[in-house]
C-alpha cells in the first residue's frame, strides 16, 4: 500500500550531500529542540552565599587571596562604613563594665581607617595646641618673640605612631605566647588588636585641645579623665582574655597596659604643655662712685 511507504524513514539526499560537503555543520538534535521546547535549563542550584561572594568578587575584580604585600590585602581593611566608625568612636568613650570593643563593635571586621585618622588627628591637635598653649603662656612678655616649633609635629608623630603600632604589638606577642598551643580562650589578632589601641586614643583629641587653657588643675584633671575612660576600654577588652591566667600575670598584664597609657597622656602634657615659670631678675642697683678730686698744689 502507498500509505506504508510514506510513513517509513526516508533518506533525504540535501543532508546527506551537505554532511558529505561540510563534516563540521552544526546539527541539531531532536532531544535538545525538546529540551529547549519543555523549558528545561542546566541551572546551578544550592549556591551558598560563600561561592556567590566568591563569583561577585570575581565578577569584580577582586582579589580575596592577595598576600600581605599586596595592595588589595590592605584596601580591605580601610573599606569600613561612616557608621559602623561613628559606632565604635561612641564606644571608646563609653566603655561599659562587661561589654568587650571587639566583639561587640568590631565583631570580626577590624579597619585601620579609623585608627589611622585618629592618630594623624592627634598628632596635629597635640602639636598646634602646645603652639598655642605656649604663645598663651608668654602673652604679655614683651622680651618673648613667638616662633612656631613645627618639630613639635614630627615629634608628635614619631611618639603617637609608635606607641599605636609597637605597643600593640607587644601586647598581641604576649598574649599569644601566655596562651600556648592548647590555649582554651582565643587571643585576639594582631589587627584586632592595633584597632582597638588605636580607637582608645580618640578621647585625647578634645583632651588636647583643652589643655590650650592655662590652668595646670585642670589640664591634670583633663589627664586623670581621659586616662581613666580610654584605659578602661583596653580593661574591659583584654579582660576576658587573661582571665584564665594566674592572678599575679593578669594583673600584671593589665596594669601594664595602664601604665603604658598613661605616661603617654602625662608625657604629651609635660613635653608640648608645659608651663614655663620666669622667675623675677633682681634690679641692678648701681652705687654712687665716690670721686675724690686731686689738687695739686701749686
Amino acid at each position: 500500500m502507498d500509505n506504508t511507504d510514506e510513513l517509513k524513514f526516508q533518506d533525504f539526499e540535501e543532508v546527506s550531500n551537505l554532511l558529505s560537503f561540510d563534516p563540521n555543520a552544526p546539527t541539531v538534535a531532536v532531544s535538545d529542540s525538546l529540551a529547549s521546547l519543555s523549558g528545561e535549563e542546566d541551572v546551578k542550584l544550592d549556591l551558598n552565599e560563600d561561592e556567590e561572594g566568591l563569583e561577585n568578587s570575581k565578577l569584580l575584580g577582586e582579589n580575596p587571596t592577595g598576600g600581605f604585600w599586596t595592595f588589595d590585602y590592605y584596601q580591605s581593611f580601610f573599606n569600613v562604613e561612616t557608621a559602623q566608625v561613628m559606632d565604635r568612636l561612641k564606644g571608646s568613650v563609653m566603655p561599659i563594665p562587661g561589654r568587650n570593643f571587639v566583639k561587640y563593635y568590631l565583631r570580626n571586621k577590624p579597619d585601620l581607617y579609623g585608627p589611622f585618622w585618629i592618630c594623624v588627628t592627634l598628632v596635629f591637635s597635640v602639636a598646634i595646641s602646645g603652639n598655642l598653649s605656649t604663645f598663651l603662656s608668654q602673652f604679655g612678655d614683651q622680651t618673648y618673640h613667638y616662633r612656631p616649633q613645627f618639630h613639635r609635629v614630627t615629634i608628635a608623630a614619631i611618639v603617637i605612631f609608635m606607641y599605636a603600632s609597637l605597643v600593640p604589638l607587644c601586647a598581641w606577642g604576649f598574649l599569644t605566647w601566655r596562651r600556648g598551643p592548647e590555649g582554651h580562650m582565643g587571643c585576639y589578632t594582631f589587627l584586632e588588636t592595633v584597632c582597638v589601641y588605636g580607637y582608645s586614643l580618640f578621647i585625647f583629641i578634645p583632651t588636647s585641645l583643652l589643655w590650650i587653657i592655662p590652668l595646670e588643675w585642670l589640664r591634670w584633671l583633663l589627664i586623670l579623665v581621659s586616662t581613666v575612660v580610654s584605659g578602661s576600654v583596653l580593661v574591659f577588652t583584654f579582660l576576658p582574655v587573661v582571665r584564665d591566667h594566674t592572678k599575679v600575670t593578669a594583673a600584671t598584664t593589665l596594669l601594664t597596659i595602664l601604665v603604658l597609657h598613661s605616661l603617654l597622656a602625662i608625657g604629651c602634657k609635660m613635653y608640648f604643655f608645659h608651663t614655663a615659670v620666669h622667675m623675677a631678675t633682681p634690679a641692678t642697683t648701681t652705687l654712687p662712685m665716690m670721686t675724690t678730686q686731686v689738687t695739686q698744689a701749686h
